[in-house]
């Protein structure tokens, strides 16, 4: 996608949130005012060097949640990327959202020497999510790339889920991710001097499905504020992805990782 569509999608996100703002303000009230929640924390895991990678790593990253008290939301995924919700229906729920992007170069992974880094940046877009039923949520996620590449992706997941007790739910479910070739290039892509200076063979990708897999995870409320979660996933690098010389000559197309994870929430009042 061209710098003037993503402008336009940064744009559109700044007219909802006026919109939101103005109509708010007219019963004396902005779209941040009342009882919110922050949940913070971090999840640490063995997977992948990077995607695509046949080596594993133990890695960290903080987790980031932010949302009105006394939501509706029924289940939340540490797959699901930091969102705010314009509509929250209970059974359907929709707004923006966005992701963090860390670089990936040659310090990440000595298989990634003579490739062009994918640089820090982030992706922004919307997300809608639905639940069919009282222990099923369908989630979609479109995102467009904002400096580590500009490319378009949409990530889709599907999770039962049961409460076992009160406080420990288990959960599983689906997972699909595709992407416009702009994506593909960043992550996959090898140009003729990247070929000459890595030794994969060059590979020019279009767009199309990234890949499929499912995730499984048991999360224990300790606390009314501190929750906790073990979680494995797995997924196959399929279409574009899957037939990246930097894949098949230097990495797998089975990713798979597990690992834990803790928030704690904090509540607080805006005016």
């Amino acid at each position: 996608m061209s710098r003037r569509s993503a402008l336009a999608l940064a744009l559109s996100v700044g007219v909802l949130l006026g919109l939101s703002s103005a109509a708010q303000a007219q019963d004396g009230q902005y779209f941040w005012s009342g009882d919110w929640y922050l949940k913070v924390g971090a999840t640490g895991f063995l997977g992948p060097k990077y995607d695509g990678a046949s080596d594993r790593l133990f890695q960290a990253a903080p987790l980031i949640s932010l949302g009105r008290a006394g939501s509706t939301v029924r289940f939340s995924s540490r797959n699901d990327n930091p969102a705010f919700a314009f509509v929250d229906k209970g059974a359907f729920r929709a707004g923006v959202v966005g992701k963090l992007i860390f670089e990936r170069d040659e310090d990440t992974s000595s298989d990634l020497e003579g490739l062009d880094p994918v640089r820090f940046g982030g992706e922004l877009g919307g997300f809608a999510e639905v639940y069919p039923t009282d222990w099923l949520r369908i989630r979609a996620e479109l995102r467009q790339g904002i400096r580590s590449h500009h490319g378009l992706v949409a990530d889709v997941a599907a999770d039962g889920f049961v409460d076992v007790s009160d406080n420990v739910r288990i959960s599983a479910g689906p997972r699909l991710s595709a992407a416009t070739s702009d994506y593909f290039d960043a992550y996959y892509g090898v140009s003729s001097s990247e070929a000459a200076k890595s030794g994969y063979s060059k590979y020019t990708p279009s767009g199309g499905l990234n890949s499929v897999g499912a995730g499984a995870a048991i999360t224990w409320q300790a606390t009314e504020k501190l929750e906790t979660s073990a979680f494995a996933e797995y997924k196959r690098l399929m279409g574009p992805a899957a037939d990246s010389s930097i894949v098949k000559e230097g990495g797998s197309r089975n990713q798979f990782l597990v690992g834990l994870s803790a928030t704690y929430r904090f509540d607080f009042t805006l005016d």
